[in-house]
């Protein structure tokens, strides 16, 4: 057993200064230390304790936006009725993701900075290449089992995927990332792995998540987020999309659209070429199903990874056709 020194930090402030020593590692939850500690990957040698921090658990709701604190308990969030009223592809991405054990005991701020399943990552006894873990050292997933690796965000460094569900709806709605006294756009938070797949946000050693702030719009209140896996609970996606869409007043024109994928990239993916070729256009599902195949522009598989470039548009156009057919009848039925 290694032993590690313990630290209950009283203030924001003590728990900056506590993770910038050396092997200082945060504990919130604990769901993703104690995951990363028992295969091998995580080793700290300080944990520093912020579950007693005050303030940052809070869930407001108001006209304008949510807040929620990074301490907040992903099921607190889930069934948080303002979220679900405002933001309800918020409150499925996290209904859908884990345990409900788990999510009674995760943060909000941990799961932003969960690391990577990629079984090569989390198992440094069997495969020691892995770039992530050992910067220089090789993928052993390029040319492995692919099955489950991304297709969109890689490199010839990485081709972990990012499998998070929480952060695709945020991604979609434009959420801001509070970070002591500095904030971050969340699409800017997550970082593709380029030649550097070791960093995987732009958290600096001793920065903290005190919050996430969403904006508050038509879209976010009219969402939905779907989640396809290989069986139906406690499983990672195969491919993922958080939705949110607005029409005009003759309910079939599209006013504003939001898409993200997860389970297919490196990093949530906002599907912007989706959104462009969508926005002014009379929903149909033809329309939409054309328009999805954007989302995977620039895909590249490995392998066992393709059928992901065919499963991503066909969810996303999914998702769009049933949040429209709340409006109106889809011509054509559904994706």
């Amino acid at each position: 057993m290694r032993e590690f020194s313990y630290i209950r930090a009283t203030s924001v402030v003590e728990a900056s200064e506590g993770a910038m020593q050396a092997g200082a590692m945060l504990l919130g939850g604990g769901t993703t230390l104690l995951d990363l500690a028992k295969c091998g990957v995580a080793a700290p040698e300080t944990v520093i304790d912020v579950t007693h921090l005050s303030g940052l658990s809070g869930i407001e709701v108001d006209a304008g936006e949510a807040k929620i604190g990074a301490l907040a308990k992903m099921s607190a969030v889930a069934d948080d009725p303002a979220i679900v009223a405002a933001f309800p592809a918020i409150s499925q991405s996290l209904t859908l993701a884990a345990s409900q054990q788990l999510r009674n005991m995760a943060t909000i701020g941990g799961n932003l900075l969960q690391r990577t399943r990629c079984p090569y990552f989390r198992d440094p006894g069997t495969f020691s290449a892995c770039n992530k873990r050992a910067p220089g050292s090789g993928c052993s997933a390029i040319g492995g089992v692919t099955r489950n690796q991304a297709v969109l965000g890689v490199s010839d460094a990485c081709i972990a995927t990012y499998h998070g569900d929480l952060a695709v709806a945020l991604v979609a709605f434009d959420a801001v990332v509070e970070i002591g006294q500095h904030s971050v756009p969340i699409d800017d938070f997550f970082l593709v792995p380029g030649d550097t797949p070791e960093r995987e946000t732009v958290i600096e050693k001793g920065e903290i998540i005190t919050g996430i702030r969403v904006p508050a719009s038509a879209a976010a209140k009219n969402s939905v987020y779907l989640k396809v896996r290989d069986r139906q609970s406690y499983e990672f996606a195969a491919a993922s999309a958080a939705v949110g869409l607005e029409l005009e007043d003759d309910g079939r024109t599209v006013r504003d659209i939001r898409v993200a994928l997860g389970g297919v990239a490196t990093k949530p993916w906002r599907a912007r070429g989706v959104e462009q070729a969508l926005i002014g256009k009379v929903i149909d599902a033809e329309t939409v199903r054309a328009a999805s195949l954007a989302a995977v522009e620039g895909a590249v598989s490995n392998g066992g990874n393709h059928y992901k470039i065919e499963l991503a548009p066909r969810v996303v156009a999914r998702a769009i056709l049933e949040l429209a057919s709340k409006s109106k009848e889809i011509s054509g039925g559904q994706a």
